[in-house]
């Protein structure tokens, strides 16, 4: 997400200067980064992003300078780690896959389109859906990197040209977006085919951070350093300031009480309450457990958490299995967290695992892929 912000940010700045942009499209194997990874290359060769570990890069750069220098066509490039024999690409790591980037000037159109699609979804705090043409065989109305947008409203935003493909790929960028699953599908049409990466575009994730204490510090630099949004809500003015929280999106002063009055509670968002105020808390439970917010973290021990749970209760609050599936008490992984930056660590840790809908293991332990799968699938039509 940090990355992807980086991007958009460079661009804006050299909007008017030479540029290219190199997008991971298709992978199989054993590869470091993923459909939809981006990397944007200037005239003078400054990289932001990147599309693997830092084996492919410097041939990214040296590739994307024609297309810099001449607003070039887009060109996909393949890239094979697995022959025996790979001296150049191997570089001795062990991978095993292939990648394929698809390289563009940022003064064609498509190009600039996608990055301020993608701008758009961020700043309005909605998803949306990017479809883009990378190969193309046989005779297709359509071009290399040419696109299909969805917003998360419905509207859709076609440069295809060919009207059945476009059909195709408008169904399938509504499956994407309601399952929040990027995929690379293959169409075989009438006169040809065609490969598709189907992206889903996910905005910064929106963090609520109630309580300004020092630990919240730490927890609002990480989540800062991953792109997240983030919010500081705190009923104590004298903690709750910029100085205090330089990095953080949005600062609120209010009451526990009055948080239905500031706040549009929305599906989108993760909370973490930290007030270390048990009345505070209580309070914020009553709010946060009904709510739709997809994480609510607790600190504080079991028992006292328990004890909050039993309070609740007791005036006639009793939550539902649902909401307290959604409660994270105590909050954070066990990594042995004792000083407020381990506890952060944990706890944004926790966050990121619950999103990516991981346990929060061991890699060793884990079967199957790291990423999880983006397999190539099939269309015929």
């Amino acid at each position: 997400m940090k990355e992807l912000q980086d991007i958009l940010k460079t661009f804006e700045q050299i909007k008017h200067s030479r540029s290219a942009i190199a997008t991971v499209v298709k992978t199989s194997g054993s590869v470091y980064r993923r459909p939809g990874a981006r990397m944007l290359i200037t005239e003078s060769g400054q990289m932001v992003g990147a599309i693997s570990g830092g084996c492919l890069e410097s041939d990214i750069v040296e590739r994307s300078q024609p297309l810099i220098l001449h607003n070039g066509e887009p060109i996909l490039v393949e890239y094979d780690t697995t022959a025996s024999n790979d001296l150049v690409w191997g570089l001795g790591m062990g991978c095993n896959g292939t990648v394929q980037v698809l390289i563009e000037s940022l003064h064609c159109g498509s190009a600039q389109n996608q990055l301020e699609f993608i701008a758009e979804c961020f700043r309005y705090h909605q998803p949306g859906v990017v479809a883009t043409v990378f190969d193309i065989k046989g005779e297709v109305a359509a071009s290399i990197a040419s696109r299909l947008y969805l917003h998360s409203d419905g509207t859709v935003k076609s440069e295809i040209g060919d009207r059945q493909l476009a059909a195709y790929l408008q169904h399938d960028a509504y499956g994407v977006l309601t399952e929040g699953k990027t995929k690379v599908v293959s169409y075989s049409l009438d006169h040809g085919s065609v490969d598709v990466l189907i992206e889903v575009i996910r905005p910064p994730v929106p963090l609520l951070v109630f309580g300004a204490g020092y630990d919240a510090v730490p927890i609002v630099q990480l989540a800062k350093q991953l792109g997240w949004h983030v919010t500081v809500i705190d009923r104590r003015p004298a903690y709750a300031t910029r100085d205090r929280f330089p990095d953080a999106d949005e600062i609120i002063v209010c009451h526990p009480e009055e948080l239905s009055t500031k706040l549009n509670l929305n599906p989108q968002m993760v909370a973490v309450v930290l007030t270390h105020n048990y009345l505070s808390d209580q309070m914020l439970l009553q709010t946060l457990l009904p709510s739709p917010v997809r994480y609510l973290g607790l600190l504080g021990a079991k028992p006292r958490s328990q004890q909050l749970l039993e309070d609740l209760r007791k005036e006639g609050f009793i939550p539902s299995k649902n909401q307290l599936q959604r409660l994270y008490a105590p909050v954070g992984l066990d990594i042995g967290a004792e000083t407020a930056a381990e506890i952060a660590l944990s706890v944004v840790a926790e966050i990121q695992a619950v999103l990516a809908q991981r346990e929060g293991n061991h890699l060793r332990f884990r079967q199957g892929s790291i990423h999880g799968e983006t397999e190539p699938c099939l269309t015929l039509v």
